[in-house]
């Protein structure tokens, strides 16, 4: 029995031959884990919602803040009981930790470039970006919020909507994998940058405003299935960092 669990395992260490393995959830999680605390405790300090992350602001409005603290509370809980449960078949491997940070630095600071060029030169769409209610806030409530968009956002749209719909359209629609993964990307891509115009609170329509966080969408969703959860999530929050303070 030792043996066997210890195959297990093996079996679901997270990388392959060094390198970071996209099946090893486990690992993302806890990865993904310090994010969401510092942000619930940067959300306790800061001075305003004001610019918060499209799950954040639905959130609050419907429950209210101090209703939000006790969702946040319970996503912790929910993600430590996944942590358990997966530790049964997966093994986290603490040394991807830097690795992970370099990765998604490396695709936070170059996808804008490259969503640009596709945007100008393949699409000629106009690039023309809303800066945000976030503009007027702080340094301190910039960084939480920028963070709570990557963990958030992440979340929903790509691990549970597009994780989602990919097993769907292969599992009840018969779709060929590849087939499944594109129809997910596209329909994920499009309700992530769709969403952020939704309802009294989202930003007024603009073609290239949407078509750029489509794209960006489209890379979070790539990263997502090819690399991991815990590198889309580290490239949408320090994507967020970057232009949010340095902008």
């Amino acid at each position: 029995m030792a043996a066997n669990k210890k195959q297990r395992k093996a079996t679901g260490s997270g990388s392959e031959g060094g390198r970071f393995s996209r099946g090893n959830l486990l690992t993302s999680i806890v990865l993904v884990m310090p994010l969401l605390i510092f942000y619930e405790i940067g959300v306790l300090f800061s001075t305003s919602m004001n610019g918060a992350d499209l799950i954040t602001s639905a959130l609050v409005k419907l429950v209210g803040r101090a209703g939000f603290i006790w969702v946040q509370l319970g996503l912790v809980v929910i993600m430590a009981g996944l942590i358990i449960y997966l530790r049964r078949t997966q093994q986290f491997e603490l040394k991807q930790f830097l690795p992970v940070l370099l990765e998604s630095g490396i695709y936070a600071a170059t996808m804008g470039t490259l969503i640009i060029f596709v945007m100008v030169d393949v699409l000629h769409v106009n690039p023309k970006l809303a800066a945000g209610a976030l503009a007027q806030s702080g340094p301190f409530d910039k960084l939480v919020m920028s963070i709570g968009a990557g963990v958030h956002e992440e979340l929903v749209f790509r691990l549970l909507l597009m994780g989602g719909l990919t097993w769907f359209a292969q599992k009840a629609l018969k779709m060929r994998p590849w087939l499944a993964v594109l129809l997910a990307l596209l329909v994920s891509s499009a309700l992530f940058s769709a969403a952020h115009h939704w309802g009294s609170m989202g930003e007024a329509f603009r073609i290239g405003v949407f078509v750029y966080r489509l794209l960006a969408g489209v890379i979070f969703g790539l990263l997502f299935r090819y690399r991991s959860f815990a590198i889309a999530v580290y490239t949408h929050a320090l994507y967020d960092i970057y232009v949010m303070l340095l902008h």
